[in-house]
């Protein structure tokens, strides 16, 4: 293959999370060979999706409000917020339909190897939320991953003393997975068992 232009669509493709080198030319070859039906329609909605998308000023999802309709929904439990780690964490939430309270995107979590330090993070934000909002519980629903650990610590140690009632998603989780990763079912019963933090 010596089309640069087709190879660029390859490279970009194989960037995405979940497809590899041989998914990526597969997808290309399928998009190429639809291009009225599959490509056209996909450029026209990434194009737009550029100049719309932005991230929540509430929780931090991504939406095409400058609050998601997760925010603006008044049947949700504005007492109970769920922080997580990325925006797909939050999507696996949403998936399985069982929370119905608020969402906190953090950003990330604490990372001494990935130099993601405390003010990387919203917690600032967080903290302003839980007092301004009448925040009754807080669920932190990080990865059980050392790095999920020790932000959840660190959060516990910034929300001392606000009141809320502090939970973390049961143990149920297998060690070192993400939540994007999990099934609806897993995500339920750990949220379910949640314990106290």
């Amino acid at each position: 293959m010596s089309d640069d232009l087709i190879e660029r669509l390859i490279d970009q493709l194989a960037r995405v999370p979940g497809l590899g080198p041989r998914s990526a030319r597969r997808a290309a070859i399928y998009l190429l060979q639809k291009r009225p039906e599959a490509l056209a329609p996909l450029a026209s909605t990434m194009g737009a999706l550029v100049d719309q998308v932005k991230s929540c000023v509430i929780c931090g999802n991504i939406s095409t409000q400058e609050n998601c309709t997760i925010c603006t929904d008044e049947k949700r439990d504005r007492k109970m917020l769920c922080v997580v780690e990325t925006v797909s964490d939050l999507w696996a939430f949403e998936r399985a339909k069982f929370f119905k309270g608020q969402y906190h995107v953090l950003g990330g979590v604490l990372s001494a190897f990935d130099g993601v330090g405390p003010d990387q993070l919203r917690v600032p934000y967080l903290k302003s939320r839980v007092a301004d909002e009448g925040i009754t519980e807080i669920v932190l629903a990080l990865g059980a991953t050392i790095d999920g650990q020790t932000t959840a610590h660190y959060i516990s140690d910034a929300l001392e003393g606000t009141g809320a009632n502090m939970t973390m998603i049961a143990k149920g989780v297998p060690l070192g997975s993400e939540l994007d990763y999990l099934d609806e079912g897993t995500i339920e019963t750990a949220f379910r068992a949640r314990q106290g933090y």
